[in-house]
């Protein structure tokens, strides 16, 4: 993949997910540390600014008003006022700060990154044909966004060991099962030797 036609999306790498005292960090605690999630995000993220990847971060940001009559992981989420706008908690971690130069995707409240942003204007204005995804949760954000991408035509890849599941089981599902279905199921190292 050639890097300056790639573009790497890191979905809710935020406090309430990667910190302790975060909102839903409990629930991903044990898996983030068996998995390496946020040393190996730190590690794909480096490896991306040096070749030129495009970057773009994607906090979840709390909408109540739109979330108002969900059910489920939407209700959830604005019981537990999770990722609230200027927050600790919906802060990107330290360790990810974007860069000046580096795009942080705005409206996100659902959990495809291309519903309700301007992620696909964005890919576009790039001239982007290639897309990584890593981050929260695995098998609902990440995946969804991946998803959204694939079927948009974009060379997907769905990096798992750079993403967080609330359990081993359902990570290693979709390592397994869901990856390969993009067409290969690329760890952070083979993913960034394959970009030139």
């Amino acid at each position: 993949m050639k890097a300056d036609k790639t573009a790497l999306i890191f979905i809710e790498f935020q406090n309430d997910f990667c910190k302790p005292g975060g909102k839903s960090y409990d629930s991903v605690r044990d898996e983030i540390a068996r998995n390496h999630t946020i040393e190996n995000a730190v590690r794909l993220l480096a490896g991306a600014r040096s070749k030129g990847v495009h970057i773009i971060h994607c906090p979840f940001v709390l909408n109540l008003d739109w979330a108002e009559g969900k059910e489920g992981l939407f209700k959830n989420v604005a019981d537990g006022r999770v990722f609230e706008a200027n927050s600790w908690g919906g802060a990107i971690i330290d360790e990810l700060q974007p860069l000046e130069n580096e795009i942080i995707l705005k409206g996100k409240r659902g959990i495809n990154a291309f519903e309700h942003t301007d992620l696909a204007q964005i890919l576009a204005d790039l001239g982007v044909e290639n897309v990584g995804v890593a981050g929260f949760l695995t098998n609902v954000c990440a995946q969804a966004t991946a998803w959204g991408a694939y079927d948009r035509g974009y060379h997907t890849r769905l990096i798992p060991d750079a993403c967080g599941a609330a359990s081993q089981e359902i990570q290693e599902y979709v390592e397994k099962e869901v990856c390969p279905l993009f067409g290969a199921t690329p760890r952070v190292d083979k993913f960034l030797a394959g970009l030139e």
